[in-house]
């Protein structure tokens, strides 16, 4: 079972990611000149959202294996 805190650092990268995506697609809207640019910015972006998030849920996925134990 997924413990709580895991599940809120996971929450937390998907907004990351949701919310680079959001404001991608609008700047890719209100400029479709450099649509292609904005979005391969973007697409790194999410990717080192994901990548700066995976130690704090390997973190949070430790605390939640020690708190069960710990019961």
């Amino acid at each position: 079972m997924i413990g709580r805190r895991t599940l809120w650092e996971v929450f937390h990268v998907l907004l990351g990611v949701a919310a680079a995506y959001v404001i991608a697609d609008l700047c890719a809207w209100s400029y479709p000149l450099a649509e292609s640019d904005i979005w391969i910015v973007a697409i790194v972006a999410m990717v080192v959202t994901v990548a700066m998030g995976i130690p704090a849920v390997r973190r949070a996925m430790a605390e939640d294996r020690a708190r069960k134990v710990g019961k």
